[in-house]
């Protein structure tokens, strides 16, 4: 598989512009988004492996966001972000398919390691999908 792409999802673009120069400087490949909008349309036209999604956003909130990547992106891997943390909003994000729940502010060191885990999960997801195929595909030959 190629290196982890990234995309973060944030309304705040100082933010979002600042942890996105962090990755990079970092070596990590990142693509943002200032709103669920932006997100589901960049995701239509790019392989990204984990999301960084904060949960407080004006329209399409963070919650509704995942719930829209889960349903047409069912591989990618959804960290939430937030500086507002419930355990209610918590309960719904992991529900309905986060990886994780992060609170802000958050350094870049755990933010990658828990980006790194994300991706690695994948990464793991398909495997497992290609050996299961592979098995099916040997099933059919020895039939």
């Amino acid at each position: 598989m190629d290196k982890m792409k990234l995309m973060l999802v944030d309304d705040e673009e100082r933010l979002l512009s600042s942890i996105a120069k962090l990755l990079s400087k970092k070596g990590i490949d990142v693509v943002t988004a200032t709103s669920g909008a932006e997100a589901i349309e960049k995701l239509k036209h790019q392989n990204i492996h984990v999301v960084i999604l904060d949960v407080k956003m004006p329209g399409m909130d963070g919650n509704e966001t995942l719930v829209e990547i889960k349903r047409l992106f069912p591989m990618v891997e959804v960290i939430m972000l937030t500086g507002h943390a419930t355990v209610e909003s918590a309960v719904d994000g992991l529900k309905f398919g986060a990886t994780d729940y992060l609170m802000k502010p958050i350094g870049i060191d755990e933010l990658i390691q828990k980006a790194e885990e994300a991706f690695e999960k994948r990464v793991r997801l398909e495997e497992k999908i290609r050996m299961t195929h592979a098995r099916k595909s040997l099933n059919k030959v020895s039939e």
